[in-house]
């Protein structure tokens, strides 16, 4: 899920969050003879040793348990019917994985990047140290890198892994510094443009009683499209598959052969629900996406694959480079899944044995006791945020979908960009016609159910902001009609034709999308209407975007074309505006109609 990243004003940071699917992919391949023989060959130890991987990704500083639709799990029951889960939350996400170490010597838990980075409030706030806090706490011992891990840019995530008090805002409590991650972050395919050096540790070998397994941690190569141009300054993002391949010989040159790679991109099961068995009918032939082609480039000498971003559940077998089933999970996000996964190690050969590679994803219930500790932490923070995140900024009269739709056109995208044209529409402030929101900027729901004291439909600050996290700035451009036709186009095609990113559009602005159609065609061009008149090719149009987008960012390269450029105010202070100027507690807002696109099917 891309989405608009951040000022280095308001940093957020992700927590890698856990995530699942309840398949149980138990592999098949030639076995060396007698490798499952757990004999004491020399009548000590046994020849092999059952390790637990514990793996989640996409937390997005998710300390909370997430509210409304975005705090659900689909879960497919034996009649075929599908079941929504209230899951997540670090709470129960710590209580899940302490329950699950129990009677596991050999545990080590790993993320897939994400873990900070368009977090609500809570974390946002505080530029994510208390999501770092309750990583530490969760006894996380090695993540990747995200995309969002560079929202704020390299300095900011160089400060999270070290510590140290903000640059900017200073220490949050009197006498206390920020300590950083107990844990590495791993960034092998990030290198500084100066030195050509790794901007972080490439892997780390985690090491127990003889036992040693190396980790290689990767974010998506595409990091810079989907990230502002402040946060990715001076960096390089690289190849995934080559650089995973270059470390794992330099790994097993030193003796290091069991390897997991860690991977802040993913792919996208046929089937949302956690349980869904994307190995049916063969291994793997249930997912897409990207990371079905990494999968299948990455060198054997990787035995199992921990990916995320995508913000979905599987556990899948894809062939790697020699024809051998291997396993590649992700766990959901925000916190409502994590994985749990058996690596048999061979004391012998010091590999694993991949015949033997078993692997499960589990909700992250809220049925379970709480960790007493991430409850301290939740309050303590909870109570600096408080004069802040409690203030009124609004009233609805019904939950307003945006991050849990998951139709074209979203209610909440329809509120989003008609506040950006209100608010920029004034000539003083842009002359904007027309509004673009970037559907993944948008990061909750409005709930109308009170998440505090505050009382039903009452949208809080907090709130706006877990919806508007990023505080980007917005801009109003002048675009052609043609430039305005390509940006839409851009939607469905190039970058975006394998999952297209619909944006979300202002009242006035109506066009057709017809799915069954390929690539740019599927945006009727002589649909495109503005107030009801065709748009015109070659006349000029004001358009507001937040900087984002501004900057040709999710594949947007039309957007980035504007001329004549006037900054206004931030995404979340129009947001707020909004919500101010059209509901009061007698008269809440309502969820608006999604009857700007037109969707054939």
């Amino acid at each position: 899920m891309s989405a608009t990243p951040q000022k280095n004003r308001a940093t957020r940071r992700v927590l890698a969050a856990a995530a699942g699917l309840a398949t149980v992919g138990a592999l098949v391949a030639a076995m060396p003879a007698g490798a499952h023989d757990r004999g004491h060959g020399h009548g000590h130890k046994p020849r092999t040793v059952d390790v637990q991987l514990l793996s989640f990704n996409d937390l997005h500083g998710n300390l909370e348990p997430p509210a409304g639709s975005a705090g659900n799990v689909s879960e497919t029951q034996p009649d075929g019917t599908v079941k929504a889960i209230p899951a997540g939350g670090v709470e129960y996400l710590a209580t899940s994985l302490r329950t699950a170490r129990k009677g596991n010597p050999y545990s080590v838990t790993a993320a897939g990047g994400d873990m900070v980075g368009a977090s609500p409030l809570l974390s946002g706030l505080f530029h994510d140290e208390p999501t770092i806090e309750a990583l530490n706490g969760l006894d996380l011992d090695v993540t990747a890198v995200g995309n969002h891990e560079f929202d704020e840019g390299a300095a900011e995530l160089a400060r999270l892994q070290n510590g140290g008090c903000h640059p900017v805002e200073g220490c949050y409590e009197k006498g206390k510094e920020f300590e950083g991650a107990d844990f590495p972050y791993l960034a092998a395919n990030v290198t500084k443009e100066t030195t050509g050096r790794p901007l972080l540790k490439p892997y780390t070998v985690w090491k127990k009683s003889g036992v040693k397994i190396g980790f290689i941690g990767v974010t998506l190569e595409g990091t810079p499209d989907i990230v502002t141009a402040n946060g990715v300054k001076g960096l390089k993002f690289h190849d995934e598959v080559e650089t995973i391949n270059k470390y794992a010989r330099e790994l097993d040159r030193k003796g290091v052969k069991s390897i997991v790679a860690l991977i802040h991109e993913g792919g996208a099961p046929a089937s949302t629900s956690y349980n869904y068995d994307c190995d049916s009918p063969g291994a793997g032939d249930g997912i897409s996406g990207p990371i079905v082609d990494i999968a299948k480039g990455i060198t054997p000498k990787v035995d199992a694959l921990v990916t995320g971003h995508t913000h979905q559940a599987y556990v899948c077998t894809v062939p790697d480079p020699s024809g051998q089933p291997r396993m590649v999970t992700s766990a959901s996000s925000f916190g409502k899944v994590y994985t749990d996964t058996t690596l048999t190690y061979d004391r012998r050969t010091k590999d694993i044995v991949r015949t033997s590679v078993k692997s499960a994803n589990h909700v992250v219930t809220r049925d379970q006791a709480r960790a007493t500790d991430m409850t301290r932490l939740i309050d303590r923070w909870n109570k600096l945020a408080a004069p802040i995140a409690s203030k009124p900024q609004g009233w609805i009269s019904a939950d307003i979908n945006g991050r849990g739709s998951t139709a074209p056109e979203k209610p909440l995208g329809n509120v989003i960009a008609d506040a950006q044209l209100e608010g920029l529409a004034p000539a003083d402030k842009g002359g904007a016609e027309v509004a673009f929101m970037n559907p993944g900027g948008i990061r909750a729901d409005l709930v109308h159910k009170a998440s505090g004291s505050e009382g039903d439909g009452v949208v809080t600050y907090g709130e706006a902001f877990t919806v508007q996290p990023f505080t980007n700035m917005m801009n109003v451009v002048d675009l052609t009609g043609a430039q305005l036709v390509s940006a839409l186009q851009q939607q469905v095609s190039g970058s975006n034709e394998a999952s297209p990113k619909i944006l979300q559009v202002s009242k006035g602005l109506t066009y057709t999308l017809d799915l069954t159609k390929s690539g740019a065609d599927r945006v009727v061009a002589d649909t495109i209407k503005l107030n009801g008149a065709a748009i015109d090719p070659a006349r000029t149009y004001r358009v507001a975007m937040n900087e984002f987008l501004a900057g040709g960012g999710d594949g947007f390269a039309a957007l980035g074309e504007g001329t004549n450029k006037l900054v206004g105010a931030s995404d979340l202070d129009l947001f707020n505006a909004y919500l101010a100027a059209h509901s009061t507690a007698a008269a809440p807002l309502a969820p608006p109609a999604t009857d700007r696109i037109t969707v054939i099917q």
